[in-house]
């Protein structure tokens, strides 16, 4: 036996120490400094906010886990090394001159500060750095509530695995970590020093390596015994079912499963017994047999003999045995996404209405939804829009308001925002897009229900929305809903920072119109930036040396940053999932962005499972899709609303007995403001959220059924209809296709007494067409979140089936009056848009609604209405107008009592700007006006070729010819967008 004399490493000089040291703490700035930069951006946000006591919270739980994460993994590593070390051979045989263990064996006792310190240090690092991110987990365990509520086989409260039982799951997690690291460290490190030797027959483990080893591993295997003891009420979510498929403990894992857990669990403290015996006694026999005695028990108890049961007596039987667990599984689902008090109805949905019958229906017929907010955008923005600078969403919104007559109106609505992308070239200098170009102007609202200039005759070119603005001019506009305040300045297309105020004469002012660019900021939304610290600190966060070197950022010039509204509630209440859709609302004179905010859990008993994003997808465009989470409880326990003038966040509890919400206000005291605080006038504009109603929706095509054979059979399961309307759609692929979205609209559904604001859905049979199910939920205060679903008979022949959103499709498509316009709809210069197909039970029978819109095809035109679709029972009607559509399907007059189109007064709301595609306006006759001489060679030429295009159309119109109609709309729409270039030439706003 031989050692070799450990080699001295050479020593560094000052010099290189000093250096070696500045370069660490270069390289450590470069690491953290982004970070660090981030935090205190961070933390000045959440001062302006008031929501700093989030951020506090949410850093020091990080910081706690980090350390607590880091000291237990790097703590045991080095209490492991440094055992091993201690107990190393103090003769280390070496198998020859070039032994290469010897050399790193003498490179670490030359170093062994350095690695015995250094490793179990970095090893924590990487362990707290991964554990302080389940933040959440941990301030739910120690913050957690009661459900009041028992799961089936324990007899616990759901709390236990709401907020316990994933906490000592995560514990447990970490200590197996720790003990496996623990292990390899002691395994390595007696390996390094001769404790373990691979040469020789068999090797050789030293007495002490053995020892430790052994007590390790019996560590481990105690560890394993409590996650026996944790998997029984893991069973809770089990997911052995395939089919039926459902969440929970089925038979097998009952009568199988759980007995072997405890079985387990015992050869566990057996087996850990042997190991901490074997140590003692230095052998390793003893732990040798108990540990394949364990790895036997685990393939025959824990795998093979649930499999016999599962194959030869559960499928066998599969409806005898599961039926207990499909029942826990029904009854768990619908507590979990609130689903108890669904108000069933039967329904026929056939009848032969008559005129006067579809007279009677005034509450649903008079509001029936002519626009799309999916569609009108590129409409609002060149009839509303005004300057280029200004844009609404992709999709619109609806809500409703109280009109001038005294009655509740649904109206599409949008906040009228800065649109950065919309600058010409000569105005996105850094200047423009950060301090004058910083917000929007208007509220902008149009009945749902009614179009402009539609014409009552045959020979109509379509209609637009008669849309009104409340902005700084005029803010009354929009349909006399004030608004005192309509500067926009956080949104939904904020996504750029602005820079805001400042000194009078200095600050370059800020954009209202194109000819008013004066105004200078005077609310508390923003970070002080007139200071040189922030300029400094906003100049590297940005990356943009204009914020520290320009002389327009005067005293008290603020900053805004994270100005969307999801973002700042999503940041403020970050345990919230935020729903994909927020909306602009008028509250006492103020807009403001209303956001709903969902408590979720995926570990609540017996629920089923639901993938977030595939249940909320669906074929609709502009809304923000949920994330690919996996949830099985939900619930809508929070309402927020963001000032879109300064940013302001309240959020407000729907319900203050939720238990995850309980839970979380423990954690945040102060930031959840409790229901009682809901003014009246914003809970009128409450609406019942979009994901919500889809999850819910998508739950009720299975869930709907009552007993657990009916569960398992699938046979009167439903399905989410496909939409018929999207582009491409087709019909013969049955199942294919996204979604129909849910829609908004103000109707009197079957048992209620007056029109009410609700969302609807159809619903069809599993892998069927016809229609099965209408599903609404209200959003009307008195009965807000009330679910109402009417069934459909779904048996019998062909003829008592009621057609679903597809088939009626195909009837509007194949109807003879809609070919006959296929040369103006197919028009190569047109585009033909098909707007939301609406299903409302009318009569005893279901009404569909579906507008047609038409878009010239260049990149100022936008959709105007063209045509209305009906169909009822078989009958369809194809009109300019829905109460001609009405009368064709019901008879003469039934179509009476629907809102009629608003006729052209020559009032036209003053905010309105001319549009490329509109034609030139008409006298009394239908005349164009002649065009005056305005000093403008090219408007001149523009407007006479408009002339001569609009004359072009009429004459086609008389004699039928759809071909010359579409050319003379191509014609006049070129024509219009030249008059509009030319009048904006020259008269950009500033560069």
């Amino acid at each position: 036996m031989a050692t070799r004399p450990p080699v001295n490493l050479p020593k560094l000089s000052r010099r290189s120490k000093v250096l070696l040291i500045i370069a660490g703490i270069v390289v450590l700035g470069l690491l953290l400094g982004a970070r660090l930069l981030d935090t205190y951006v961070e933390w000045l946000w959440f001062g302006e906010v008031g929501a700093r006591g989030v951020f506090t919270t949410v850093v020091i739980t990080r910081i706690v886990l980090f350390f607590a994460v880091g000291l237990l993994v790097g703590g045991l590593l080095a209490v492991s090394l440094a055992i091993a070390y201690r107990n190393r051979p103090v003769f280390v045989p070496v198998s020859g001159a070039d032994d290469p263990l010897a050399r790193y064996r003498t490179t670490v006792t030359g170093r062994i500060r350095l690695f015995g310190i250094g490793i179990p240090v970095l090893a924590g690092l990487i362990a707290g750095a991964s554990g302080q991110a389940d933040w959440k987990r941990v301030q739910l365990f120690l913050n957690g509530t009661s459900f009041g509520q028992a799961d089936p086989e324990y007899g616990l409260d759901v709390g236990f695995y709401a907020f316990s039982l994933p906490f000592w799951n995560w514990m447990l997690g970490w200590l197996f970590v720790a003990v496996v690291v623990a292990f390899l460290g002691a395994l390595g490190a007696h390996y390094l020093f001769g404790g373990i030797r691979l040469a020789g027959k068999g090797g050789q483990i030293a007495g002490s390596a053995r020892v430790q080893l052994s007590v390790i591993l019996g560590i481990f295997v105690l560890l394993k015994g409590a996650e026996y003891f944790l998997d029984r009420y893991n069973l809770m979510l089990s997911d052995r079912s395939d089919q039926p498929a459902f969440i929970g403990a089925t038979y097998t894992d009952l009568n199988a499963v759980l007995p072997a857990k405890w079985i387990l669990l015992c050869i566990c403290l057996f087996v850990a017994i042997a190991f901490f015996v074997g140590a003692f006694l230095r052998n390793i026999q003893l732990p040798a047999i108990a540990l394949v005695l364990l790895i036997l028990s685990g393939i025959l108890v824990g795998w093979a003999w649930p499999a016999v049961l599962e194959q030869f007596s559960v499928k066998p039987n599969a409806l005898e045995k599961e039926a207990p667990s499909i029942e826990r599984n029904m009854e768990a689902t619908r507590h979990a996404y609130d689903l108890n008090e669904v108000n069933y109805q039967q329904y026929s949905g056939q009848s032969e209405a008559t005129p006067e019958e579809v007279r009677s229906e005034t509450g649903t017929i008079s509001n029936i939804r002519l626009l799309d907010p999916g569609v009108l955008e590129p409409t609002f923005t060149q009839r509303v829009g005004r300057e280029n600078f200004y844009g609404f969403s992709e999709k619109l919104d609806i809500d409703r308001y109280e009109g001038q007559d005294g009655k509740l109106q649904d109206y599409i609505v949008a906040a009228k925002e800065i649109k950065t992308s919309g600058l010409a070239e000569n105005q996105r200098s850094w200047l423009n897009r950060h301090l004058r170009y910083t917000h929007g102007n208007g509220f902008v609202a149009a009945p749902a229900n009614k179009i402009d200039r539609a014409l009552e005759d045959a020979d109509s070119e379509g209609g637009y929305p008669l849309a009104g603005t409340s902005d700084t001019a005029n803010p009354s506009g929009a349909h006399g809903i004030k608004v005192d305040e309509p500067r926009i300045y956080y949104g939904e297309l904020s996504t750029d920072y602005a820079i805001v105020g400042g000194t009078e004469g200095q600050a370059p002012g800020e954009y209202d119109t194109a000819n008013e660019s004066g105004y200078l900021y005077t609310g508390d939304g923003g970070v002080p930036i007139d200071n040189l610290f922030n300029r400094l600190v906003f100049a590297a966060y940005e990356g943009e040396r204009n914020i520290l070197f320009s002389d327009a950022i005067s005293d008290g010039a603020q900053i805004m940053y994270k100005r969307d509204p999801r973002d700042r509630v999503r940041d403020i209440a970050p345990w919230l999932t935020v729903d994909g859709d927020p909306y602009p609302a008028v509250i006492d004179g103020q807009i403001k962005w209303i956001v709903d905010g969902y408590t979720t859990l995926n570990n609540y008993p017996y629920s089923q499972q639901t993938e977030l994003d595939d249940a909320t997808q669906d074929s609709l465009s502009g809304v923000a899709q949920q994330q690919a989470t996996s949830i099985n409880y939900i619930r809508n326990s929070v309402k927020a609303t963001v000032d879109a003038f300064d940013g302001t966040v309240n959020l407000y509890a729907t319900d203050d007995d939720e238990p995850v919400l309980k839970a979380w206000k423990n954690v945040f005291p102060d930031v959840v403001k409790p229901s009682s605080e809901i003014s009246p006038e914003l809970r009128k504009h409450f609406r019942y959220p979009e994901d919500m109603f889809k999850i819910q929706r998508d739950l009720l095509t299975r869930y709907h059924v009552q007993n657990p054979r009916e569960f398992f059979s699938t046979e009167t399961f439903w399905d989410v209809p496909a939409d018929p309307t999207q582009e491409g759609f087709d019909p013969s692929a049955a199942g294919e296709g996204a979604n129909q979205p849910a829609y908004y609209l103000l109707a009197q559904a079957p048992g209620q007494d007056r029109a009410t604001f609700q969302i609807t859905s159809s619903l069809t049979p599993l892998r069927r067409q016809y229609l099965a199910a209408w599903m609404s939920v209200s959003s009307d205060p008195e009965t807000y979140g009330e679910i109402t679903v009417l069934r459909l008979p779904t048996g019998g022949d062909a003829s008592s089936q009621v057609e679903g959103p597809v088939q009626v499709q195909n009837r509007f498509q194949s109807d003879p009056r809609v070919a006959q316009e296929r040369t103006l709809l197919n028009n190569p210069s047109i585009n033909v848009i098909y707007g939301n197909q609406l299903t409302l039970p009318v009569a005893g029978g279901f009404l569909f609604v579906e507008p047609i819109y038409i878009q010239q095809k260049n990149q100022n035109s936008y959709p105007q209405l063209a045509r209305v679709l009906v169909y009822y029972d078989g009958r369809v009607g194809f009109d300019t107008t829905l109460r001609a559509s009405l009368d064709q399907v019901f008879g003469e007059g039934a179509g009476d009592v629907a809102a009629g189109p608003v006729q052209d007064d020559g009032n036209e709301d003053e905010n309105q700007t001319p549009s490329p595609t509109d034609p030139p306006p008409t006298d009394q006759q239908g005349t164009p006006p002649a065009n005056g001489d305005t000093g403008n060679a090219e408007l001149d030429q523009a407007q006479a070729d408009a002339l001569a295009a609009w004359q072009k159309y009429k004459e086609a119109q008389r004699n039928g010819d759809y071909a010359q109609q579409g050319e003379a709309l191509a014609e006049l729409d070129d024509a219009m967008t030249k008059a509009e270039q030319a009048r904006n030439a020259g008269n950009q706003p500033g560069g």
